[in-house]
């Protein structure tokens, strides 16, 4: 099969349900990002947890980012396989960005839960881990937060690979969003070069 691969175009490599699901339960970290007061992007690093959909971390309610995101809850999150804790797992590859709306939450149940399966997560089969991870979570100013996705923005490295070596057929392509169909037509007639 010839190489069509363009690498300006990669709205076309979208995971699946069953492979978001895989990413998100085996990465151990995401990037957390939302505004400030002045307008700046800023993210930080997490550990999360993938529970019904939605993206779980957590951190200390004095952080700055506690206050921006009460003032505005819009946020993005990225994650990607480059947070598996095991590189030969044969899990899929590549990277997911979540826009989403952020809820905060510190009810006793729902921090029982979160933090059971947190450090459960990063502490597999190591109860000590497990237990000592979860006291240390356990803080009284601690707070929990859940973002629900209302977007998702995918680059399946596998599917890229594929697609790129020949060897995948390409009504196994996903469809091109429009950034990958108007708006890069626009910016090539801007720079004189032919529409694709």
């Amino acid at each position: 099969m010839a190489q069509t691969h363009d690498h300006e175009i990669v709205s076309i490599y979208p995971f699946t349900d069953a492979e978001v699901d895989a990413m998100m339960n085996n990465s151990n970290e995401c990037v957390l990002m939302w505004a400030t007061k002045d307008g700046w992007p800023v993210g930080v690093t997490h550990a999360f947890v993938w529970h019904e959909g939605k993206i779980w971390l957590t951190f200390s309610s004095h952080r700055h980012r506690a206050a921006a995101i009460r003032r505005d809850n819009r946020v993005s999150v990225t994650v990607s396989s480059a947070g598996y804790p095991d590189k030969s797992a044969g899990l899929p590859t590549g990277a997911i960005t979540f826009k989403g709306i952020g809820e905060f939450k510190e009810d006793d149940a729902t921090k029982k839960m979160f933090y059971t399966a947190l450090s459960r997560k990063l502490n597999p089969d190591n109860k000590q881990g497990e237990e000592f991870f979860y006291n240390l979570l356990n803080s009284p100013l601690r707070t929990i937060l859940i973002i629900t996705p209302v977007k998702k923005i995918m680059y399946n490295g596998g599917m890229a690979g594929r697609h790129m070596a020949g060897s995948i057929s390409e009504d196994e392509l996903g469809e091109r969003m429009e950034s990958d169909t108007d708006r890069m037509n626009r910016e090539r007639a801007k720079r004189g070069l032919p529409s694709r």
